[in-house]
């Protein structure tokens, strides 16, 4: 990329994320109702074991590997969970660079999490069938401090919506209706 096409995409960047903080900040003074959002997917079965998910207007196939009876079609659902805690550290990353003034040029996240599955299959007694561990390991490239970056790294942590999924209980309720 050219150094005017990356000053382009930086300058269009921060239009962006200028233009959407004034959007919400506006709603959210003219009434804190306005900052409550509901997203919705949904799904249904194909192949041995893959799904095929809408939300919104987009569509992808959530799949497991042969060795837990899929066609490894696409990745599984518990790659696509360390995928969506990615890409929200990304958006929450960029979002508070900006609004903190922290400049970086490059931005990697990498995820990684262990998960035991006996708890899946009910062969251990006591291991949840969940992630043990997750680890992200963010690599920044720019002109600030690390102290900078922690100082933004700890923001990040504050207001990520995928992280907290991650760190904090969730309320869910399940309904299994017959058709």
């Amino acid at each position: 990329m050219t150094e005017t096409a990356v000053r382009d995409l930086a300058e269009d960047r921060a239009a962006r994320l200028d233009e959407a903080g004034a959007f919400w900040s506006g709603r959210i003074a003219e009434n804190t109702a306005n900052a409550r959002l509901t997203f919705k997917a949904s799904g249904d079965g194909e192949g041995a074991v893959a799904t095929r998910i809408t939300a919104g207007k987009h569509e992808f196939t959530v799949d497991e590997p042969a060795g837990l009876a899929g066609d490894d079609a696409a990745a599984s659902p518990v790659e696509y969970a360390l995928g969506a805690l990615i890409s929200c550290q990304v958006v929450v990353y960029r979002l508070y660079a900006h609004q903190l003034g922290i400049k970086f040029d490059e931005i990697n996240i990498a995820a990684e999490g262990d998960l035991d599955v006996s708890g899946l299959f009910g062969a251990g007694d006591g291991v949840r069938p969940g992630f043990e561990a997750v680890r992200l390991k963010v690599e920044i490239t720019g002109p600030e401090t690390q102290e900078r970056y922690e100082e933004l790294r700890r923001t990040v942590d504050a207001h990520c919506p995928v992280l907290d999924l991650f760190a904090n209980p969730t309320p869910v309720s399940i309904q299994v209706t017959k058709n």
